[in-house]
C-alpha cells in the first residue's frame, strides 16, 4: 500500500483502535503529533514505533517543532530558542548567528529522529513585519537576506541530523495581522511587492534544495480570490512553474478557520489537492477525519508518492544515550543554552 494524500493526528499517548482504523485507510499517508501525544521520551518512541508498524511503507510522522513557543516536546528535549533570537544575533554577529542556526537545526533534527519522528514543519520563512498575531518571534527577521542566510543554515543542520526541511508559509504570512487559525487573513498587496520581498526566502531555499513547502491560509486578492493553499495560480503557476519547485507541497491544517472558505472538509481537501498540494493536513477533528475518509475519492499521482517518500527521515541514533555520547551533539547543546544569554547581552 502506497502513502495516501492525507495526514491526520492521533488522540492520545498511545494508539487507540479508532486511530489504527484511520491510519490503515489507503487515503492516509502521515501522522502529525502534538504536545498531548507526549508524556516522556520512552513513551514517544513507543508511540512512533507503533505508528510506523501500522503499515508498509511506514507512514510519515511529523510535528510542529520550531523552537520558542512552538516546540511540542519539552521534557528530555533541548530547549530551542525562537528563531527571532538568531535574527537578533545576526544583526551584530552574522557569522555566529549562522553557526548557531546550524547547531539548532542539528539538535532539533537529531533529537526528533532519535524518537522516530521523520520531520518537523520548519523553518518559518515569513518576514517579521512586527504585526502578525501568529508569526511574531517565529520569524527570523524582517530582512530577506537575514532570513535567507539563517534559514539555509538551519536547513543544513536539519540535514546533518537526518531530516528534511519544510518552508512555510508560502508566499508569506508575516504581513497580515490576522491569525489564520481563527480568521481568514487578507493581504491586499500587489504580486510584485510580495515577490520582491516575502517570496525571496522561498526562492533562495528552493534553489538550495528545499524538500517541502507549506502554503499560507491567506487570501491575496490582487493575485487570486482563493487562499494560497487552494490556489492553482499560487501553487502551480508561481511555486511549481515560476520558482521551479519540485518538492512536496503540504496544505496547512484544513480544520483552521482560514480553510473554511473552501467548503466542507471534503470540498476543502479536493480544493487543496486540485490546486497542487501533494498532502493535506487535518488536525484535532476525528469526526471530520472519519467524514473525509468516507467521502474522499482521490488517486494520488506517482509523482506525489515519490516526493512524499523523500520525506522519510534518514539514519539516526538508536536512542538519546547514543546521541549524548556524541561530542558534536554535546557541544551544540551547550552553545544552544547560551543563545538566550548572548541575545540578552546584545541588548544590555
Amino acid at each position: 500500500m502506497s502513502l495516501g494524500p492525507v495526514m491526520l493526528d492521533v488522540v492520545g499517548k498511545e494508539l487507540t483502535a479508532d486511530d489504527i482504523r484511520r491510519l490503515q485507510h489507503p487515503l492516509v499517508g502521515g501522522v502529525i503529533l502534538f504536545a498531548r501525544n507526549f508524556e516522556s521520551c520512552a513513551q514517544l518512541k513507543a508511540l512512533t514505533a507503533s505508528i510506523h508498524a501500522v503499515r508498509q511503507p511506514p507512514l510519515l510522522i511529523a510535528v510542529d517543532h520550531e523552537g520558542g513557543r512552538v516546540q511540542r516536546f519539552r521534557e528530555g528535549f533541548t530547549k530551542i530558542p525562537p528563531m527571532r533570537a538568531f535574527g537578533h544575533i545576526w544583526d551584530k554577529h552574522p557569522r555566529k548567528a549562522k553557526e548557531l542556526a546550524v547547531e539548532a537545526g542539528y539538535i532539533l533534527a537529531a533529537e526528533l529522529r532519535a524518537h522516530g519522528v521523520d520531520f518537523s514543519f520548519t523553518p518559518v520563512l515569513d518576514m517579521d513585519y512586527g504585526d502578525s498575531l501568529v508569526i511574531g518571534d517565529r520569524a527570523f527577521h524582517r530582512d530577506p537576506q537575514a532570513i535567507n542566510e539563517l534559514a539555509f543554515s538551519l536547513m543544513q543542520g536539519l540535514k546533518k541530523g537526518g531530516m528534511a526541511a519544510v518552508g512555510k508559509h508560502f508566499p508569506g504570512h508575516g504581513f497580515v495581522v490576522a491569525d489564520s487559525h481563527v480568521s481568514i487573513p487578507v493581504d491586499e498587496r500587489e504580486f510584485d511587492q510580495i515577490a520582491q520581498n516575502d517570496m525571496q526566502p522561498f526562492v533562495r531555499m528552493i534553489d538550495e534544495g528545499l524538500h517541502a513547502v507549506m502554503p499560507a491560509h491567506v487570501i491575496y486578492p490582487k493575485v487570486d480570490e482563493k487562499p494560497a493553499g487552494f490556489s492553482p495560480r499560487w501553487l502551480q503557476k508561481v511555486l511549481r512553474e515560476r520558482l521551479g519547485f519540485n518538492g512536496v507541497i503540504f496544505s496547512d491544517d484544513l480544520s483552521m478557520e482560514g480553510a473554511t472558505v473552501a467548503g466542507d472538509v471534503t470540498a476543502r481537501t479536493l480544493a487543496a489537492l486540485n490546486a497542487g498540494c501533494d498532502m493535506v493536513l487535518l488536525c484535532n477533528r476525528p469526526d471530520l477525519a472519519d467524514e473525509l475518509l468516507e467521502n474522499l475519492q482521490w488517486n494520488i499521482s506517482a509523482q506525489s508518492i515519490a516526493r512524499l517518500a523523500r520525506m522519510h527521515g534518514a539514519a539516526h541514533p538508536a536512542d538519546m544515550v547514543s546521541l549524548r555520547e556524541s561530542a558534536g551533539y554535546v557541544e551544540a547543546v551547550k552553545r544552544m543554552a547560551l543563545v538566550g544569554q548572548q541575545e540578552a547581552d546584545l541588548f544590555a
